[in-house]
């Protein structure tokens, strides 16, 4: 017997600590190798951390709530075997014959009712009642796998008795939390809400963007009347065609992506000695949720058309919404474009994405009376773009002709331009 240490993981090329959300294991419980054993948030993803041995968890080091560095130990598990004697033991698993009623009866259950958000999810969005589901982790528990053998066999059935059970466990407060500062005085009718781990990251994030950078901010307002008709001329053709959106957002994206090409200046991060212009282009994205905001990033945008684009914002959103988004998916962003005009902001000045020099927010296409070079008053398509440059890194000269780079390509799309 030996007593093993699990450390935090590393969860993204730049991360360097991560917040233990929830334990899915307590002291005592069996455990197998690569069973998922916590949900972990950084400031990229929330993720299931595995085991990395076989045995029982003997002693939960990190508490629900509390933020560890990568390396720092978060529990203790007391294994038996090394990895050639278990190897024997999976092979005699694989061919034992199927559970019956009655061996089930004998077998540990404990974390039969443990659900994790991805399960959660998944068996909400296929109609899946998980007291019917017999699972294969530790103590019982419920996995991913579980859900997607049952969708993959086509036996799921829709029931409503599994949305009340998914509610009561998404909303079940923390164990314990970290210390914090003494709370306001509560009036009759307050609400107090518990910080999620999810919403600690968000916090901590936007905390040390705002403390370390210096932020400027400036705006120009882009005419494109000649983009949104022919936008709305082909969204129809193009859905039935492609099976998912054309929207006006992957048509921004790629005229900042093919700026950005142009001004690499913009593509740069501050490392304390050093300016680092990054060679490729990758573009986060902002998606949100009903409480959480995730920041995906579409790789080598400069490479892609505005098809492309469009059908990777689509992936993205929809990995988002599932709770299928990857470490990978959040990392190696360069720039960010934000699509606040989705909920009808004009004018905003968005926190920049830490490490990144700039974050450029497209407002809402509104029409507006405009005086146009004959002296002719017409009724055009016009939207504000809004950038916001780390002032140690970018200055406004090159801003100002990102943006006005940026506003050109987009007041010259029309029919001739190519989507594909």
């Amino acid at each position: 017997m030996a007593i093993e240490q699990m450390a935090m993981p590393q969860l993204g090329e730049s991360v360097t600590e991560g917040t233990i959300s929830k334990w899915l294991v307590s002291p005592g419980d069996q455990v197998n190798k690569y069973d998922p054993i916590a949900e972990v948030m950084t400031d990229k993803v929330n993720a299931e951390v595995p085991s990395s041995f076989t045995g029982t968890i003997t002693e939960l080091v990190g508490e629900e709530g509390q933020t560890l560095a990568v390396g720092e130990i978060i529990c203790k598990i007391e294994t038996e075997e090394t990895a050639a004697e278990e190897a024997p033991k999976r092979e005699e698993v694989q061919n034992t014959p199927a559970d019956t009623d009655s061996n089930r009866a004998g077998k540990d259950q404990s974390n039969k009712a443990r659900y994790s958000p991805a399960v959660l999810r998944l068996a909400g969005e296929h109609g899946i009642q998980l007291e019917e589901v017999e699972g294969t982790g530790a103590g019982g528990r419920i996995t991913r796998k579980d859900i997607q053998k049952i969708i993959d066999s086509g036996m799921q059935q829709k029931t409503e008795a599994s949305a009340p059970a998914a509610v009561q466990t998404t909303q079940q407060a923390p164990k314990q939390q970290q210390k914090q500062a003494p709370a306001p005085a509560l009036s009759a009718g307050d609400i107090e809400i518990p910080v999620t781990g999810v919403r600690k990251a968000i916090a901590a994030n936007m905390h040390k963007s705002k403390t370390e950078i210096p932020h400027a901010w400036t705006m120009m307002e882009v005419d494109v009347t000649n983009m949104t008709a022919y936008r709305n001329s082909m969204k129809d053709s193009f859905k039935q065609k492609e099976g998912f959106n054309l929207t006006f957002f992957a048509f921004f994206v790629k005229a900042a992506a093919q700026a950005l090409k142009e001004f690499p200046q913009m593509n740069s991060m501050w490392a304390g000695d050093k300016i680092v212009q990054k060679k490729d282009i990758n573009i986060s994205i902002a998606v949100a949720t009903e409480d959480s905001l995730f920041v995906p990033v579409i790789k080598h945008a400069d490479e892609k058309t505005i098809k492309g684009i469009a059908r990777e914002i689509t992936d993205l959103a929809k990995k988002v919404r599932d709770g299928r988004l990857a470490a990978d998916d959040m990392q190696g962003g360069t720039f960010t474009v934000n699509n606040t005009g989705s909920f009808g902001s004009v004018q905003s000045m968005g926190i920049i994405n830490h490490p990144q020099a700039a974050i450029l927010q497209v407002e809402s296409i509104v029409k507006r009376p405009v005086v146009m070079n004959n002296g002719m008053i017409a009724v055009r398509d016009m939207v504000n773009l809004c950038l916001s440059l780390d002032h140690r890194v970018l200055d406004g000269l090159v801003c100002g002709r990102f943006l006005g780079r940026v506003k050109e390509i987009l007041e010259n799309i029309d029919e001739n331009t190519s989507v594909y």
